[in-house]
C-alpha cells in the first residue's frame, strides 16, 4: 500500500508557530543528532498519530511543551493530515484531527478535535482494503478477530529496543497481545489467506453449523420413526377399534404394506362428518345442525365487522378530506375579495399590481368555485356513510344476539345429554388417533434422502465439501511455504551485502516463534542464540527489507510501503576515544573506527539500492547518530537535518 510520510508536526502549547519536520517520498531519509535530542521520540510519535491505543510519546520536555502531535502523510487518496492531542496526565486520548485533500496546507495551530481515534483507525482500515471479517468464525478470542490497520504497524517501526534485539524482530511483538496476533495475521499479511478466502471461511462455517442442525433434526426423526415402526401393528388394531378400519383388516408381515393401510385411514377420514350413535340420532342431529348455524353466523358476524371498519376508515378519510378542501377555499378566498376590489369604484391598487389584465384572478376565482362544490357535497356523502354505519350496525347486533341464542343451545344439548357427551368424547378421541397418525407419517416422509429433509441436507453437503476445497489448509500451508522461501532468497542476497557473521548462511522466518533462524551446514540457530549485536542488526534489517519486497510485489497488500529505524548504529557507535579528556566531545567527535564505519555504511547501502529498486513505493526514515561521514554520497539517501549544538525537535525557543 502507498503510505508515506512527507511530515512530522508539533504543535506548541504557546503562540509559537508549529515545528515541520520534511521528508522526501521514496528515498532513504536520515536524521542525524546526538543524544537527547529527540529521536526516539520520532517513532512514538508517528505511531501515536496512527491510531496507538497507549502514547508512548517520552515523558518531559516534548510532551510538556507540546500540545498537539500530526503527521501529514501522502497516499493513493491524496494526502491526509493526522494530528492528536498530547493526553497530558492521561495515559491515551482520543482527540484527532482528520483532514484530507489532494495538497493539505498545515494549519498553524489546532483549537478542537474534528474526529476521534477511532474514526481515524476506521479510515486506516478502509484505505488499507482490510476485510471486516476475523480469522476463525468459531473464536472469540482478539487474537483471532479482523486485521486492523494497527497490526500491520509492526512491520513498519523497528524502535531503538528492536532494531537490534536478540528476542523481539517485530515492532511491539514483546506484549502477549501484540505477538499472537501477528501470528495470526502473518498468513494474510503473506497473500496466503485473502478477504475472499475470509469470507468463505465464514459461509462455511454457517452452512456447517446448518448442517449439524439438519442432521440432528434427521437423527431425532429417524430414532422417532424407528420406535414408531415398531408399534405399527398397534396403530392397525387401534385404527379398528374405533371402527376406522373394518374388523376384517389385519396388520400384515409387509412394512410397505402396512404403511399403506394406515395412510387409507387418513386419506378416507372426513372430518366433517359427525359421529353417530344408535338411540340419540334426533340430539345429535339438532346438534350439528345448531353447529352449522353457529359457524355460518360467526361468519356474517366476521363480514358485518369488517364492513365497520372499512366504512369507519372510509369517514376519517372524508373528514380528513373535508378539512384540506376548507383549507383550500380559505386560502383561495383572497380571490374573491381581490376581483371585488377590481370592479370597485375607487380601484384597489394592490388589486391592480397583483394581475393586469385580471385573467391569473379569475383562475383562482374558477378554482374556487370548485372548491365550493367539494364542501356542498360533502355533508350528503357523510350522512349516507353514517347511515349505512348504523345499518351494519344493527344488522352486527341482530347476528351477535343470534349467534349467543345458539350457542346457548349447544350448551344445553351437551350438558343435558350424557349419549352426546360420550358421542362427542369419542369423536374427539378419533380426532386425536387420525391427527397423530398423520402427523407421524408427515414425520416418516421427511426422513430418507428422497424426502425434502434429505435433499436438504445433501445440497447442504455439496456446498460445504465445495467450500471446503476452496479453504484447503494444506493450501494455505503450500502458500506461506512459497512466501517463506521468497522471503528466504532476498535475505540471502541481502545478508552478504552486511556485516554479519556468517554472510553465507541463510536464514529462515519462523512465524511460530516470530523470530528467525540461522541455517548454517552443521547447525541451526535462533536469533537468541546467536551473539553480536552486528548480527542481530543484520538481521533485522535484512528480514524488514525482505518483507517490504514481499509486500510490495501484491498490488492488493495492506501493508504501507514504510520503514522506519531509530538508531540502527548504536551496536557500534559511539566508539569512546581513550586519548580525549573531554567525553562530549568524543561522542559527537566522529572517532570511530574505519571497520565500524564501513559496517555502518553498508546498513544505509543496501537500504538506499532496496529503495531504489522499488521505484519511489517504499520510503524509509532513519535516526541515528551516524553522521553524513557515514552515509554520504550514497545515490538515493536524503539528508533531512542534523540536531546537534542545540538543535533539536522541539525548538529551543519554545
Amino acid at each position: 500500500m502507498f503510505f508515506q510520510i512527507r511530515s512530522v508536526i508539533l504543535w506548541p502549547r504557546d503562540d509559537h508557530p508549529p515545528q515541520v519536520v520534511q521528508f522526501e517520498l521514496g528515498v532513504v531519509n536520515v536524521i542525524s543528532g546526538a543524544s537527547k535530542t529527540g529521536k526516539s521520540a520520532m517513532i512514538p510519535i508517528i505511531d501515536f498519530c496512527l491510531g496507538a491505543d497507549k502514547c508512548a510519546i517520552p515523558v518531559g520536555h516534548i510532551r510538556e511543551k507540546c500540545g498537539w502531535f500530526g503527521i501529514l502523510v501522502e497516499t493513493v487518496e491524496g494526502q491526509k493530515l493526522l494530528a492528536r492531542r498530547e493526553p497530558g496526565s492521561q495515559k491515551n486520548t482520543g482527540d484527532m484531527v482528520l483532514l484530507e485533500g489532494s495538497e493539505i496546507e498545515i494549519p498553524e495551530k489546532i483549537e478542537n478535535k474534528t474526529h476521534t481515534a477511532g474514526d481515524v483507525k476506521a479510515m486506516l482500515n478502509r484505505l488499507s482494503g482490510l476485510p471486516a471479517l476475523g480469522f476463525d468464525p468459531e473464536s472469540t478470542s482478539g487474537f483471532k478477530g479482523r486485521p486492523s490497520f494497527r497490526d500491520l504497524v509492526a512491520f513498519n517501526f523497528q524502535p531503538q529496543n528492536v532494531v537490534a534485539n536478540p528476542d523481539v524482530l517485530f515492532f511491539k511483538a514483546d506484549t502477549t497481545e501484540h505477538r499472537e496476533k501477528l501470528k495470526t495475521i502473518f498468513p494474510y499479511v503473506l497473500g496466503a489467506i485473502t478477504p475472499g478466502l475470509l469470507e468463505i471461511r465464514f459461509e462455511l462455517d454457517r452452512l456447517q453449523k446448518l448442517l449439524r442442525r439438519k442432521e440432528a433434526e434427521q437423527r431425532t426423526l429417524q430414532n422417532a420413526n424407528d420406535a414408531w415402526r415398531a408399534e405399527a401393528d398397534t396403530w392397525v388394531r387401534r385404527a379398528i377399534d374405533l371402527n376406522l378400519l373394518a374388523p376384517s383388516q389385519q396388520p400384515s408381515v409387509d412394512w410397505q404394506e402396512t404403511l399403506g393401510i394406515l395412510r387409507s385411514v387418513v386419506k378416507n377420514y372426513d372430518r366433517r362428518a359427525t359421529p353417530t350413535v344408535k338411540g340419540i340420532e334426533s340430539v345429535l342431529d339438532r346438534l350439528q345442525a345448531l353447529r352449522a348455524s353457529e359457524a355460518e353466523a360467526a361468519g356474517r358476524l366476521t363480514e358485518h365487522r369488517q364492513r365497520l371498519q372499512e366504512l369507519r376508515r372510509l369517514q376519517e378519510s372524508t373528514v380528513s378530506f373535508r378539512d384540506s378542501v376548507r383549507v383550500q377555499r380559505d386560502r383561495l378566498s383572497i380571490a374573491d375579495w381581490l376581483r371585488d376590489q377590481r370592479e370597485a369604484t375607487v380601484v384597489d391598487p394592490i388589486a391592480t399590481m397583483t394581475d393586469a389584465d385580471g385573467q391569473q384572478l379569475q383562475v383562482l376565482c374558477d378554482a374556487l368555485a370548485t372548491v365550493e362544490v367539494q364542501l356542498r357535497t360533502q355533508p350528503g356523502l357523510s350522512e349516507t356513510l353514517e347511515k349505512e354505519t348504523l345499518r351494519q350496525r344493527s344488522l352486527a347486533e341482530e347476528v351477535i344476539a343470534n349467534l349467543v341464542l345458539i350457542r346457548k343451545q349447544i350448551a344445553a344439548l351437551e350438558q343435558t345429554s350424557k349419549e352426546v357427551a360420550a358421542a362427542t368424547e369419542r369423536f374427539e378421541r378419533v380426532e386425536r388417533f387420525v391427527g397423530r397418525l398423520e402427523q407421524a407419517l408427515a414425520t416418516l416422509d421427511r426422513v430418507g434422502d428422497s424426502s425434502d429433509l434429505g435433499q436438504e441436507i445433501n445440497a447442504l453437503k455439496e456446498q460445504v465439501r465445495a467450500l471446503q476445497a476452496k479453504v484447503s489448509e494444506s493450501e494455505i500451508r503450500r502458500k506461506v511455504g512459497l512466501a517463506l522461501a521468497r522471503i528466504q532468497n532476498a535475505t540471502a542476497r541481502m545478508i552478504p551485502q552486511l556485516d554479519a557473521e556468517w554472510p553465507d548462511a541463510p536464514i529462515q522466518l519462523v512465524i511460530e516463534d516470530l523470530t528467525v533462524k540461522v541455517l548454517r551446514a552443521d547447525r541451526e540457530d535462533y536469533l537468541w542464540e546467536i551473539g553480536s549485536g552486528a548480527n542481530w542488526l543484520a538481521y533485522h534489517v535484512a528480514m524488514t527489507l525482505a518483507l517490504q519486497e514481499v509486500f510490495l510485489s501484491d498490488p492488493i497488500s495492506g501493508v504501507p510501503g514504510l520503514l522506519v529505524y531509530d538508531q540502527p548504529s548504536q551496536v557500534y557507535f559511539p566508539k569512546r576515544n581513550t586519548n580525549s579528556k573531554n567525553d562530549e566531545e568524543e561522542e559527537e567527535g566522529k572517532s570511530w573506527r574505519n571497520e565500524d564505519i564501513e559496517a555502518v555504511r553498508k546498513v544505509f547501502a543496501l537500504l538506499a539500492a532496496e529503495v531504489l529498486s522499488a521505484n519511489g513505493r517504499l520510503q524509509v526514515i532513519v535516526f541515528d547518530h551516524a553522521d553524513e561521514e557515514v552515509w554520504g554520497n550514497l545515490a538515493g539517501v536524503h539528508f533531512v537535518g542534523e540536531w546537534r549544538n542545540g538543535k533539536k525537535l522541539v525548538p529551543l525557543s519554545w
